[in-house]
Parts: C-alpha cells; structure tokens; sequence
C-alpha cells in the first residue's frame, strides 16, 4: 500500500515509524501536534508550504525502507 495525500499525518506515522524523519527533515511541526489526528498529507503540505510530490515521494521512499532492530546489546 502507497502513502496517499489523503492519509491523515499520525496514521502515517504510527505505520511506518521512519517517516517520521521525513515530516522532521521537511519542518512539519507534525510529531506529537494534536492537529495530526485529523490532518491529512495533503493538509500539512498546504500549511507548511510544501510541494506534495515531493513530500509524498520522501514518505513512501521512507516507508519503503525495511524497518532497523534495534539491539539490547546484550
């Protein structure tokens, strides 16, 4: 499944956890806004001034990545 501009900012988030460095990356102020509940992608890029194509294509390049395990180190 392909992140779409209608998908709202958390659900994208909560999916796929590396996407989060885009909406960092990009100065959307999305992490932790109680705005991001009902704020789709299409939303945050007319409010933060960002070219959607460009936006939409970090996120899926984001969430396409496998995802890291982190490691106890034990």
């Amino acid at each position: 499944m392909s992140i779409d501009r209608t998908f709202v900012v958390e659900d994208v988030m909560r999916r796929w956890p590396a996407t989060i460095r885009v909406f960092l990356d990009f100065r959307h102020a999305c992490v932790g806004c109680p705005i991001a509940t009902f704020h789709t992608i299409e939303d945050s890029c007319r409010e933060h001034r960002t070219a959607e194509a460009l936006f939409l294509t970090a996120l899926r390049e984001a969430a396409a990545k496998p995802q890291e395990v982190l490691s106890s180190g034990a």
